[in-house]
């Protein structure tokens, strides 16, 4: 299996050693697979989309702004 080298913040460092029972790869691989996999449906939904991206930069927006309002963001 590969390897990789992760980079983070001093103060997380300091807290995960507090934890050191915790196997934190196990964690990184299952959070970078479960991220690749929802990445891999969206790929698969969006491929047979016939938005133009101003389209989907407006649905976005209006997406933003309707959960912002439902938590009283703006």
């Amino acid at each position: 299996m590969p390897n990789m080298t992760l980079s983070i913040p001093e103060e997380l460092h300091k807290k995960m050693k507090n934890m050191s029972d915790i196997r934190w790869s196990e964690i990184a691989r299952r959070a970078i697979e479960q991220r690749m996999n929802d990445l891999e449906i969206m790929n698969k939904i969006t491929s047979k989309s016939k938005f133009t991206e101003k389209e989907i930069k407006k649905l976005s927006d209006r997406i933003k702004r309707g959960i912002a309002k439902k938590h009283s963001l703006i």
